[in-house]
């Protein structure tokens, strides 16, 4: 079992009053159980957005390589623009 360590944090009027309508509505037991809660999502998001970094890394690293070996031969600034506009078209949601 993991040990606890007491910390003192700070919130805004808004957001300490959240925490108390929530345990007040039995969402939660206490301040404490939510705060940490809040915390293993940060935790998550983290290690989410480490991992994308990580892949982004990866994938200009093997377009560098791809550019250093000639793999890469008929760059088009314009019809990657249009592809990426396509792709983005194709994945927002329609009115």
């Amino acid at each position: 079992m993991s040990t606890l360590e007491r910390m003192t944090v700070t919130l805004t009027a808004e957001i300490a009053e959240a925490v108390r309508g929530a345990v007040e509505a039995g969402e939660y037991a206490s301040g404490s159980e939510i705060v940490r809660e809040a915390l293993r999502d940060w935790k998550h998001k983290r290690a989410l957005r480490d991992q994308e970094l990580a892949q982004l890394r990866a994938n200009v690293r093997e377009g560098v390589s791809d550019v250093e070996a000639g793999r890469i031969n008929d760059f088009d600034a314009e019809r990657i623009i249009r592809r990426g506009e396509q792709q983005l078209q194709s994945i927002e949601p329609s009115e």
